[in-house]
């Protein structure tokens, strides 16, 4: 892919961490309502609890998480980190892309079966939010330490690329 300008980087970065900061903020907010729909002893709490999240399942789940999803991969392809160059980059984006598909395919369903059911809300209701913000918090950690070095792909790029480099420079010919 052809590296992104710079104006066109920015924006996309602001984009990335906007998104994903909301994913994250999105699973808080589930977490809280499914820990109270689970906790609480009142039948029309635990209905209102589950019925917000309903609301936020079916309206920002899948738009969010796919948007971090490809807002982060567009970053990682037109940029110098690439995608399989850090173990840090590779990572998150397998976490990431792993997280979209347990929040379409699992999260989603269960918040629909428990606004659907009128029975007390089920443990998995605060299990599957804590898992994603336990992840999401993790995805942002390696996002700021960036740790783990290089991946062999990324060795072995940087490392035809300095040989390049040092041949060129005891070359007594210009070059161009």
């Amino acid at each position: 892919m052809k590296p992104l300008k710079r104006p066109v980087r920015r924006g996309l970065l602001v984009a990335h961490v906007a998104v994903s900061v909301s994913w994250l903020g999105l699973t808080v907010g589930l977490l809280t309502l499914g820990i109270t729909a689970f906790a609480t002893g009142d039948p029309a709490t635990a209905g209102a609890a589950t019925r917000a999240m309903k609301i936020f399942g079916d309206w920002l789940v899948i738009p969010v998480a796919l948007l971090a999803l490809v807002s982060g991969l567009v970053l990682a392809l037109g940029t110098p980190w690439g995608l399989a160059r850090h173990r840090w980059v590779w990572t998150k984006f397998w976490l990431t892309l792993i997280t979209t598909g347990l929040s379409i395919f699992s999260l989603r369903p269960g918040i629909d079966a428990a606004a659907a059911a009128d029975e007390a809300v089920d443990i998995n209701l605060v299990i599957a939010p804590s898992v994603a913000t336990a992840t999401y918090f993790f995805i942002t950690a390696i996002s700021v330490l960036k740790p783990w070095g290089l991946t062999r792909r990324g060795k072995r790029l940087r490392f035809s690329a300095s040989s390049a480099k040092s041949v060129d420079a005891r070359s007594p010919r210009q070059t161009a």
